[in-house]
């Protein structure tokens, strides 16, 4: 029997870790398979390898191994599959296949187009954009974050789109944030991550404190619950269960 293990990242914040449960649970009713489990990488319970069982508790005898995480980095390429090698060990006979991350789409672009507009505020031909990512040290990380910034810039109005990240890469959010300084423009400080945390709460209080002090920073919200974001998802499962051993 086939199931489905979405991967969440984990977060000290419980608003973030309930945010992420309660999206996959919108996600699951766009899925036909009856085994459909949430567990987290780290931070939180249940862990993988307690996901993993419990599927097989219910019956599974195939696992979709889902990363509801948005680009490869070291959690999609080691982590994971590290931990799906020790459950292959305990469980010879299940048969589990590995989901990509959400990764660059359009629609992801799209998701960000309305977090742009949501905040009711008009950009402008001078405006500019600050595309912030959580970090890492993968070399792949910033070169699907300027791709993400090319999007960026096809589909809005923006006069110039930096990137930056907010731990284990250059440059660095307060980098970032210096630099936009210096254009004397409205910025639109973007937020690319799934949903709220204890770094989004940094941001948070720091484009406060901005406002202050300067020109006009604009803070939009994170990715979060969005039709286009539950549809990536949903992608990202058909395409993994087409890849059986």
């Amino acid at each position: 029997m086939q199931a489905v293990l979405y991967i969440c990242h984990g977060s000290r914040v419980k608003e973030g870790r309930d945010q992420a449960v309660a999206f996959v649970e919108k996600c699951k009713s766009d899925i036909p398979y009856p085994i459909q489990e949430t567990c987290f990488l780290e931070l939180a319970e249940p862990t993988i390898q307690q996901g993993i069982e419990l599927c097989i508790q219910k019956g599974a005898t195939d696992i979709a191994i889902i990363p509801v995480l948005l680009l490869a980095a070291t959690h999609a390429k080691k982590d994971i599959p590290k931990e799906v090698d020790i459950a292959q060990t305990k469980f010879p006979e299940v048969v589990f296949q590995i989901g990509r991350p959400l990764g660059v789409h359009e629609k992801l672009i799209s998701v960000i187009s309305d977090r742009v507009r949501n905040t009711g505020i008009m950009v402008k031909a001078e405006s500019t954009a600050l595309l912030v990512g959580r970090g890492s040290s993968d070399p792949d990380i910033k070169r699907d974050m300027e791709q993400i910034a090319e999007m960026i810039k096809l589909k809005l109005p923006f006069n110039k789109v930096s990137v930056c990240y907010l731990a284990a890469a250059n440059p660095t959010f307060e980098e970032g944030l210096e630099h936009a300084k210096t254009t004397n423009s409205q910025v639109f400080v973007i937020p690319y991550l799934l949903f709220t945390g204890i770094l989004m709460r940094e941001m948070e209080e720091e484009i406060r404190k901005l406002n202050q002090i300067h020109q006009e920073f604009v803070l939009t919200d994170y990715l979060g619950y969005h039709a286009d974001l539950r549809e990536v998802l949903r992608e990202r499962i058909i395409e993994a269960i087409g890849i059986k051993a």
